[in-house]
């Protein structure tokens, strides 16, 4: 078991061509999935907001979105990227990795508190529980293989903010069990401070990375 957690860690597996295009397919699907399960909240958000709200409903989908872009650098790194690219990179794996651990864990933690307040928990919820979690854990992977650094993890903490101010101020926020809307005001400060949380937690990543990398060139001495 241990010796399949090492592996899971490997550079050798994890930017395995094979492998990248799996989890690229399997975050498509993920991703295409959250967006129709999001299909009605959508629908009446459009009907009863104005338009530019749309873009701010469907949270977990999105970040998925994101994760799923970032993919394609790695399986296609541009040879001569120049400062667009190199920005548009870094802003969205930026995005792809703050965004990913903040409703990776936010959607687990509505689920439980959900169930600790007598919601059932039925097959569907465990289904979401191991696919969130699963975006947390990539993120965490694939930091030390991304090229973007504390001014793309700085945007991706800005719009997670401007997301949950449109969420608790425009009643846009991700559907709730019907037992934890009596605890909106818990959930809002919740959801400002992990974003906060995952914004540290991405830091704390590129930190690791860093101090791997200068490792790996002293050895190279």
């Amino acid at each position: 078991m241990s010796w399949s957690l090492l592996r899971l860690w490997d550079r050798s597996v994890l930017l395995n061509r094979s492998f990248l295009w799996l989890l690229f397919i399997i975050n498509a699907a993920g991703t295409v999935y959250g967006y129709i399960w999001y299909w009605n909240q959508l629908l009446y958000t459009y009907e009863h907001h104005p338009l530019w709200q749309l873009v701010f409903v469907p949270d977990s989908p999105t970040a998925s979105l994101f994760f799923t872009l970032s993919l394609l650098f790695l399986l296609f790194p541009p040879s001569r990227p120049g400062r667009l690219m190199t920005g548009f990179r870094a802003v969205l794996e930026g995005l792809a990795v703050v965004t990913s651990i903040k409703y990776g864990i936010w959607a687990v933690a509505m689920i439980f508190a959900g169930a600790a307040q007598g919601d059932p928990l039925e097959w569907q919820h465990w289904m979401l529980v191991v696919s969130h979690l699963g975006m947390a854990l990539e993120a965490l992977l694939y930091v030390r293989f991304m090229s973007f650094g504390k001014l793309g993890a700085l945007a991706a903490l800005l719009w997670l903010l401007l997301n949950d101010t449109m969420d608790y101020t425009y009643g846009i926020f991700p559907s709730l069990s019907r037992v934890l809307l009596d605890d909106l005001d818990t959930i809002e400060k919740f959801t400002y401070g992990l974003s906060l949380f995952s914004f540290l937690v991405t830091l704390l990543a590129l930190a690791f990375r860093k101090k791997a990398s200068m490792n790996n060139k002293f050895n190279r001495i």
